[in-house]
């Protein structure tokens, strides 16, 4: 009760100013970041967090490099993943995500302007990256009404200003995702817009050494929360009265506990519900002796997105043939694609070749093989064969750095279950490693 207010804030009073990753040592630190219980199971596995500070310059570079090899004098941001990447700060990401109020602008000078909620700055002011904070990036209609259009030009006539000082007389501008109005001011001051995803995605796509522990680190974090909500579904199935929405709640709390930040799908069903593969999760009451399947989906620490699916037996009697001999077809599916991972292989390579489901499976097998994975689903994009897009990935090659998740739905058409299993993969110097440690289930596997 005698306690300072200033002892009560830290985490952990012996480690001094700062955590391990760079951040201050206090609870009431500005950024979002992992928990007391993230950092000490963390430290319990072995893990080195990132250096957060060099993290934030290896984006900034990223960006910048792409400019600067296109020739185009700034980027404006307006997708809360892109912000982040850009600045590493958030704010209320997912209402941001369709109430756009938020930008950020990376000049190909390295100058990096961030309109921010007027109400608060501060948000953003741990980063000196960030060079300027203005406002007046909001003009939706829900809060701007009939002056969007004018509140619009406004914003356009904010960027003129920046790009004037920055970018040399450039008027080329690359703008990611922006609001109709926004691009006609955009366009009616005279700029040449082009499209700023092309720019995100090749910059994020290839992950520097702290981007990697910190993926490391946030992959044990889901990984602890997966482990979590098994033991609470083998332990609270068998007295009835589950359901998939229970289950599903566990992962919520075990990502929000150590610091994570949200989850993009409700992908977990039971039994007859996981065929077809997308049901999302719903009051359904698990049963004894039926399968239950996930894909997390999940935005974890650091902002991290971990992608990975397993499927579980639920039962005390063994599960059928049809499921075992589905699990094995779907880990062959798994291995054969992960041996083929490696520098300088070519993503029409790994669309057109590889592991081919049965028959049985074909029709409801899922929508690609794999796909680029960082602070959320990322390029590129591997498709099967018969999802092949001529021209749409050329000349794209695997370098080291880049991390993919590997897919298998393994789903008998008409049938009463789906096997779904995933891994998320980082591409070394000489070939890749899986990141995902997460066990499967010994049941299905026979």
């Amino acid at each position: 009760m005698n306690r300072h207010y200033s002892d009560s804030r830290k985490i952990d009073p012996t480690r001094g100013a700062s955590l391990a990753d760079g951040s201050p040592n206090d609870n009431d630190r500005v950024e979002i970041g992992p928990t007391q219980l993230a950092f000490a199971e963390w430290a319990g596995a072995g893990l080195t967090p990132p250096d957060l500070t060099a993290m934030r310059g290896y984006r900034l570079r990223r960006l910048v490099d792409q400019l600067v090899a296109r020739d185009i004098g700034a980027l404006l941001l307006f997708d809360p993943l892109n912000i982040r990447y850009a600045t590493d700060t958030t704010n209320m990401q997912l209402w941001n995500s369709h109430n756009p109020f938020r930008a950020c602008m990376v000049c190909a000078d390295g100058h990096m302007v961030i309109w921010e909620y007027r109400n608060a700055p501060f948000l953003v002011e741990f980063n000196p990256l960030v060079k300027e904070i203005r406002s007046g990036a909001a003009f939706f209609y829900n809060t701007n009404g009939e002056n969007t259009a004018k509140d619009a030009a406004s914003f356009a006539g904010q960027v003129g200003e920046v790009m004037a000082a920055h970018a040399g007389g450039n008027r080329r501008l690359a703008v990611d995702k922006i609001m109709v109005h926004g691009l006609r001011a955009l366009e009616r001051a005279g700029f040449e817009v082009l499209e700023g995803e092309v720019l995100t995605e090749r910059a994020r796509a290839v992950k520097g050494p702290d981007e990697i522990l910190a993926m490391r680190c946030a992959h044990h974090a889901c990984e602890a929360a997966v482990a979590e909500m098994e033991r609470f579904t083998r332990d609270n199935v068998p007295g009835g009265g589950v359901s998939e929405d229970d289950i599903w709640a566990v992962l919520h709390a075990g990502n929000i506990r150590r610091g994570g930040e949200w989850i993009e799908t409700r992908l977990l069903a039971s039994g007859p519900r996981t065929n077809p593969w997308f049901q999302e999760c719903g009051p359904r009451i698990v049963q004894m002796n039926e399968v239950v399947a996930f894909d997390t989906d999940l935005i974890g620490a650091y902002g991290f997105c971990v992608d990975i699916s397993r499927t579980w037996w639920i039962g005390d009697r063994p599960p059928s043939n049809a499921m075992v001999a589905a699990m094995r077809h779907a880990r062959d599916h798994l291995d054969d694609h992960f041996a083929r991972l490696r520098p300088g292989v070519s993503v029409d390579e790994l669309s057109l070749q590889g592991h081919v489901l049965a028959p049985e499976y074909q029709r409801q097998k899922y929508s690609c093989k794999m796909h680029g994975v960082g602070l959320c689903d990322e390029w590129p994009y591997v498709t099967y064969p018969d999802g092949f897009m001529p021209g749409a990935f050329e000349g794209v090659v695997l370098e080291p750095g880049m991390v993919l998740c590997i897919e298998a739905l393994v789903s008998p058409e008409g049938g009463d279950f789906s096997i779904k299993i995933e891994n998320q993969v980082l591409l070394t110097e000489t070939g890749a490693e899986n990141l995902t440690r997460y066990p499967f289930d010994q049941a299905l596997m026979g």
